[in-house]
């Protein structure tokens, strides 16, 4: 009684999990069964498989067939299993030789005319494959996909039966290639911003350094549209960044032409997200907005107004980089560095201080509006900026300011600076790796001690000043570094 064996993978959130789909034919009753803590998507790839077994004249033997997915003790989720199970089936029929198959993974999902159809997890898949040594078989729609998981043997068939043939030797399949890229979209320019020079400061600040930042400015005032333009600042992914940016989005299905993803992901949720659509989670746990933003920038329009639990649940990734999913089930940990960019009205009809257009509830409407914000999670927010709108003759009169292009060639060289110095931007270094002159520390003491700043306050100050100075190419961290850094401490 022969057992035959084929490799696959689950999915511990992008890393992948070596999965052994054993298959045994046995004589007794007709029977399909699939055991092995599979959910209800890989049971149902039972009338999957015999349908596309079907359509290439095959019909399953009067036997009972067990599928066993390898260990037990792992939850099975998805469609990715219908091709492994397949592959089995047939080298138990001696249709294909086991010998073959033991040189690769293999995932996909059969349709009912034997077609193998586009699933979640390539490259992690591809990256499992190479640390088994194997070779891996995927959709044809996605092999310039798992070209990105390392240097290995790709068979990226469009069917059941030309993977058949090709292990017949009657038609051999060709390599797959890389998908051609098109130039990237960097996003809107900063020059059609037209004054707001302090706002447009605090906008390279943050994009030099990588810091978090707060805008608070009346409606219309323009802070959406700087947003959407720190974008065009930013320079394109290393290539250990987009890998691992590709990896997440590949998991999560929105990986769009299977290319990698060159520019850093800008991600705007809506403020009704939920605190799972942000932080990831949900019955089969998925990355949340805050792990699609890694490498990039997470955009919160109308901060105060999402969910309490929602922006508390930022504080930890905030500060370690990842976000741990804890279930009865499992344990998922996501990678999500990322820039958080949030902005806000003063107050909730959003006048404060403008005596003309202010409501007869203020200061209490102010209170009730920032409630929701909780004083540890503005402490961990790098830059705080007020946005003051532009006057309506300046729209007509004020010329365009620097493009993006001038602006990010100056981000550019302060973060090559950063990185030449200590590996890491700004955002990230230890307040133990800067060193401060007599004078700079007392004014640091100074007014730590004024603004009444905590600990981390102090350091993210430190932090803003170490990347202004970088950006005026200064060696040291000086007197109007700090004291330009303090305005943005200040709320």
């Amino acid at each position: 009684m022969s057992i035959t064996r084929v490799l696959t993978f689950s999915f511990s959130g992008i890393d992948p999990v070596p999965v052994e789909v054993q298959v045994q034919m046995t004589r007794g009753l007709p029977a399909f069964v699939i055991v092995g803590l599979a959910d209800k998507a890989v049971t149902e790839s039972r009338e999957r498989v015999r349908a596309a077994l079907i359509s290439m004249g095959i019909a399953l033997p009067p036997k009972r067939i067990l599928v066993n997915l390898s260990p037990a003790d792992i939850v099975k989720e998805g469609t990715h299993y219908d091709l492994p199970i397949a592959l089995g089936i047939l080298s138990a029929m001696d249709i294909l030789p086991q010998e073959e198959l033991m040189h690769y993974a293999a995932l996909g999902e059969l349709s009912l005319d034997g077609a193998i159809g586009a699933v979640n997890g390539v490259i992690s898949a591809a990256i499992g494959a190479a640390s088994e040594e194997r070779g891996l078989i995927c959709p044809h729609s996605q092999g310039s996909e798992a070209l990105l998981g390392g240097d290995i043997d790709i068979l990226a068939p469009s069917s059941l039966s030309s993977l058949l043939q090709h292990f017949t030797g009657k038609q051999i399949l060709s390599k797959p290639e890389f998908s051609e890229l098109s130039p990237p979209e960097k996003g809107p320019d900063l020059s059609e911003v037209k004054g707001m020079e302090g706002a447009k400061r605090a906008l390279e600040i943050a994009a030099a350094g990588g810091h978090s930042m707060l805008m608070i400015g009346p409606p219309g005032a323009g802070k959406s549209m700087l947003a959407a333009r720190l974008a065009s600042l930013l320079p394109d992914l290393t290539p250990h960044q987009s890998l691992a940016v590709t990896r997440i989005y590949s998991s999560a299905g929105l990986l769009p032409n299977s290319t990698p993803i060159i520019r850093p992901p800008f991600r705007t949720p809506h403020h009704s997200a939920s605190q799972v659509a942000i932080t990831g989670g949900g019955v089969k746990v998925k990355p949340g907005e805050i792990s699609l933003a890694h490498h990039g920038v997470l955009f919160l329009d109308e901060f105060p107004e999402f969910a309490r639990n929602a922006l508390e649940s930022l504080r930890q990734p905030l500060e370690t980089g990842n976000i741990s999913i804890a279930r009865a089930t499992s344990h998922i940990t996501y990678p999500a560095h990322f820039q958080l960019i949030a902005a806000m009205n003063p107050c909730r009809c959003g006048y404060l201080g403008d005596t003309e257009r202010e409501c007869h509830r203020v200061p209490k409407c102010k209170e009730e509006y920032t409630r929701k914000i909780s004083g540890p999670l503005l402490d961990r927010i790098d830059l705080i900026t007020n946005i003051e709108p532009i006057a309506p003759k300046d729209i007509v009169n004020v010329a365009s300011g620097e493009t993006s292009e001038v602006v990010a060639q100056r981000v550019k060289l302060a973060r090559e600076k950063q990185l030449s110095r200590q590996q890491l931007l700004n955002n990230e270094i230890n307040v133990n790796h800067i060193t401060l002159d007599q004078s700079v520390a007392e004014m640091v003491e100074k007014a730590s001690l004024q603004l009444r700043l905590s600990a981390r306050g102090i350091t993210r100050l430190l932090r803003v000043a170490r990347t202004i100075a970088d950006l005026a190419l200064k060696e040291k961290i000086d007197i109007p570094s700090v004291a330009e850094a303090l305005t943005f401490r200040q709320r």
